[in-house]
């Protein structure tokens, strides 16, 4: 893994940066194709000299709380690196939404370069494909902009390349930066989608933006920072005589009439008065406004709308995989006050610390560091508990990561763009495959058999 981030100042100027890498988590198999993409030898990620990924994560945390409060951007990193970084928190026992507490709000580079293209085209210069469709990859559009990017997938290298494609925003299109400064503010966000009769919600699907006049129909029940939004554009005496199972149904229909949009992803929010024509989709300013009027006088037709969307929404089930629980609850206050101990003692005092845990999720991940950072420190009987659970993961596909012998399917089918390089980096890395798997099954069936 490895992380990279530039801090600078209001005015994007720098003041400083870091970087950290780790070596491989014991129980991960990367997919071969992730190895090509990033021309990463497995010899490297296996490197003992780099830290092991607990300590990297405790060296990214030091330095973010240091350098709070700020903003948060990254390209694409709402749905991927935040995700990342958040789950990283959580498996090592710390708060996952450091970069949405202690002052700090976030925001997404990918969103500011779509939204320029569409707002202010003369910003960026965005490369297309045979089919004329915009391309939004970070190293093309770096390219396409005359930025140095250096590797592409290195992740000091992708921050570099984001941070001058928001440069080139900040001196193109003041007024494009200072909205998506703002609406980087959960608080802001909330106060503005809340307040304003119509306002234009802008969302990205497939390299595309679609523009469509909405406006906030009511909190989402099931989430705190969502909030359900009613295009203008819909019908709206339509969808008031329908009866309940046909608003269900209607309501239920891809894409939906209510648009869900979360107030802590830094959306992109056009008021209506600074709306072009391509964004009010033909529709006069003033029709916009007075069906938004309505539908904010009529307080039985919004939780009418509300309960019916609610109603057809699929209920997601509950993961068996404690990587994949971080959003099944937040952990409570008495777990908490375990969280912060358990970094500051021994490991056989951390062991008492994990027992004691309420929430098993968190018991899991603690008796997991532990058995990386000291497995002597644990019982016999639990060490070979979290051996079955680390093997499982290595070797049944039942468990929900990517297995040994999946990896090696992988390697037989993978189709792989010529690079230099590429050959010899997976015959190393089915060697270290076929080797690791003869050694795991071996241990499993000399120690863990019941």
């Amino acid at each position: 893994m490895h992380f990279a981030a530039i801090r600078t100042d209001w005015n994007l100027n720098e003041i400083d940066r870091f970087q950290v890498r780790s070596r491989l988590l014991p129980h991960v198999v990367p997919h071969p194709s992730a190895l090509c993409t990033n021309g990463l030898p497995i010899a490297r990620l296996l490197d003992k000299t780099l830290p092991a990924h607990y300590d990297m994560v405790r060296s990214i945390r030091r330095t973010l709380l240091s350098w709070s409060p700020s903003i948060f951007v990254g390209y694409n990193s709402i749905r991927f690196d935040e995700e990342m970084l958040r789950h990283a928190l959580f498996q090592t026992l710390h708060d996952a939404y450091l970069t949405s507490k202690h002052g700090n709000s976030r925001a997404d580079a990918l969103s500011l370069v779509m939204a320029a293209t569409t707002l202010s085209p003369t910003c960026l210069a965005v490369p297309r494909n045979a089919e004329g469709r915009p391309i939004y990859r970070l190293e093309g559009l770096a390219a396409a902009n005359g930025i140095a990017h250096g590797d592409a997938h290195d992740a000091m290298g992708d921050v570099a390349a984001t941070l001058e494609l928001c440069r080139m925003v900040y001196d193109r299109s003041s007024e494009l930066w200072q909205r998506f400064v703002r609406f980087s503010k959960k608080a802001t966000v909330a106060e503005f989608v809340e307040s304003e009769e119509g306002f234009i919600l802008t969302e990205f699907y497939a390299n595309e933006a679609y523009h469509a006049p909405v406006v906030c129909i009511g909190k989402d029940p099931d989430q705190p920072n969502g909030r359900l939004c009613l295009r203008l554009d819909c019908g709206i005496d339509r969808l008031a005589a329908m009866s309940e199972q046909e608003l269900r149904a209607e309501l239920s229909i891809k894409p939906s009439p209510i648009r869900r949009l979360r107030i802590n992803a830094a959306p992109t929010l056009t008021p209506l008065f600074e709306a072009s024509d391509l964004m009010l989709r033909g529709i006069a300013l003033e029709t916009i406004e007075s069906t938004s009027r309505r539908i904010k006088e009529d307080q039985s037709l919004r939780e009418r709308l509300v309960a019916a969307f609610i109603a057809g929404r699929t209920e997601r089930p509950r993961s068996l995989i404690v990587e994949e629980q971080l959003y099944d609850a937040f952990p409570g206050p008495n777990d908490e006050a375990r969280m912060a101990a358990f970094h500051n003692v021994t490991w056989p005092e951390a062991l008492s610390i994990a027992l004691s845990f309420n929430d098993l999720r968190l018991r899991a991940f603690g008796l997991r560091l532990i058995y990386f950072g000291s497995r002597s420190s644990l019982p016999r009987e639990l060490r070979a508990e979290i051996e079955r659970l680390l093997i499982d993961r290595l070797l049944s596909e039942a468990a929900g990561a990517l297995t040994l012998g999946q990896a090696i399917e992988a390697l037989d089918t993978i189709v792989v763009e010529s690079r230099t390089g590429t050959d010899a980096l997976l015959a190393d890395y089915r060697v270290h495959l076929n080797d690791r798997l003869t050694r795991v099954t071996q241990y499993q069936s000399q120690h863990l058999v019941a």
